[in-house]
């Protein structure tokens, strides 16, 4: 009997993810995942399901997830990218298609993961993108950020910034990138590791809000590395300032590079 040939599809999207509850299929709301399959399924003309790097929370963006999938329909890559965004609402958009080797996946073949946190930091709350950032009313004072944040670097045992911690036996990761930069009213947490723990991202923030407003003090963060024990930290940073922006796999995959958002600073 003949058989078609099972082809291996990666893509890349971005979505706003204020009308969704996360990224992950779920039965009775809206998730990105399954809004995604719904669009692909009809280009392809079979269930597609499809496998994304990280899984993101209710109300957290992407500018960079990457997705893969497998079908035996044989389509352009044009054909790929104009037919599934055709049938994908606004909030989504598919921004490149390429075909991959059998061994790629999506999840387990990235190497790092690269978030971007917006703080609108100004004495009264936007009017725009209110849904993409997160508003601090207090003077944040990034100085104390950045180097209070210098400990984190490197590997480390992330528990004091991880929810839901009984889940997990391993707690190590490797944080690769944190920078803290301000444009005008606008501060731009970029930061980058191997993986994260659950929440780790707006844990490490919500602390390094409460150390630029003088609530903690710059000796805080390696306090609470040491401790390493989430209850004694501050709240969790708001999901909708939160962007997974980039994710890195090895270069003998050819995946295609864009620039990195929101707010495009290399």
């Amino acid at each position: 009997m003949f058989h078609k040939k099972i082809n291996k599809i990666a893509m890349c999207i971005e979505y706003d993810g204020s009308q969704y509850y996360g990224w992950q299929r779920q039965q009775t709301v809206p998730s990105v995942q399954e809004t995604l399959e719904n669009a692909l399924s009809k280009i392809a003309d079979h269930s597609v399901n499809v496998f994304c790097a990280g899984r993101t929370d209710t109300g957290v963006h992407s500018t960079g997830q990457v997705v893969h999938f497998e079908t035996n329909i044989e389509r352009n890559i044009n054909a790929w990218i104009s037919g599934v965004n055709s049938n994908l609402p606004n909030n989504i958009s598919v921004l490149w298609v390429k075909n991959v080797s059998s061994e790629f996946h999506a999840r387990f073949s990235a190497i790092a993961r690269r978030y971007r946190y917006i703080i609108y930091n100004y004495p009264f709350r936007p009017a725009i993108l209110i849904n993409g950032l997160m508003h601090c009313r207090h003077s944040l004072n990034i100085n104390k950020m950045q180097y209070s944040s210098r400990c984190l670097l490197g590997e480390h045992d992330f528990s004091s910034f991880c929810d839901s911690s009984h889940q997990l036996k391993n707690f190590e990761r490797n944080l690769i990138h944190l920078e803290i930069i301000r444009l005008g009213c606008y501060v731009i947490i970029d930061i980058k590791a191997n993986a994260f723990l659950y929440h780790m991202v707006r844990n490490i923030v919500g602390n390094l809000i409460d150390i630029g407003i003088g609530k903690k003090p710059s000796s805080w963060m390696q306090t609470l590395l040491s401790l390493k024990n989430r209850i004694f930290g501050s709240a969790t940073a708001s999901a909708k300032g939160l962007y997974l922006v980039e994710v890195d796999y090895p270069k003998y995959f050819h995946l295609p590079k864009l620039s990195v958002g929101p707010l495009f600073l290399q």
